[in-house]
């Protein structure tokens, strides 16, 4: 006897391990949040707390060198997360749709939500101060569990209904864009600044 998985969820997880790019993007995107005032506006008036350029700017790989060198390593990623988890690209390398800075304050968080309109998404963390809250990723069968039982908490992580992935400076996820996550609560007391970004 024996048990087979069934429909397995692939997160690929990388790094950036060169610290001068990763230094060089958390200046620019402070600089960048310092100039855009639609994005500080659209923040508040969304109760965004903090900043982010999700909805002001859609120009990032151009307005500035370290975003131009990140987009090309993202390419990269997701051409190679697309090969591992079987994703038939029609011959075709994923292209970055849109690139957004989310500068998260202390006290802050991401409801659930999806990436419509896109293949691929995911996100880099650029500066991670301690507690600053993890990425929770939602088992896409969750609505039809009607009387699953819960699952042990030793139980592994695909197995779960809810996975926890802790990130750190340089950290890379990418993920199929229709599952469901959010960004919990940050503890920290040090804004969290991450990029996070679509491909089509």
């Amino acid at each position: 006897m024996a048990i087979q998985m069934l429909f397995p969820t692939p997160l690929w997880r990388s790094a950036l391990d060169d610290a001068g790019l990763l230094a060089d993007l958390a200046h620019s995107c402070r600089a960048i949040a310092a100039d855009d005032g639609a994005g500080r506006r659209w923040s508040r008036d969304h109760a965004y707390r903090g900043y982010t350029s999700y909805a002001s700017l859609n120009d990032l790989p151009a307005r500035d060198p370290a975003f131009a060198d990140l987009a090309r390593w993202l390419v990269r990623q997701a051409q190679a997360f697309a090969a591992a988890a079987h994703l038939d690209m029609g011959g075709r390398k994923p292209r970055i749709d849109s690139l957004w800075i989310n500068i998260l304050k202390p006290g802050g968080g991401h409801s659930g939500h999806i990436h419509p309109h896109s293949t691929i998404s995911g996100t880099l963390y650029v500066e991670v101060p301690a507690g600053a809250g993890a990425i929770r990723f939602e088992d896409p069968r969750l609505p039809m569990l009607m009387h699953a039982p819960p699952r042990h908490p030793d139980a592994p992580p695909e197995q779960r209904h809810f996975v926890h992935v802790e990130p750190a400076a340089g950290t890379l996820l990418l993920w199929e864009s229709w599952l469901r996550h959010e960004v919990m609560t940050s503890a920290a007391k040090a804004d969290r600044i991450s990029i996070s970004f679509n491909f089509a």
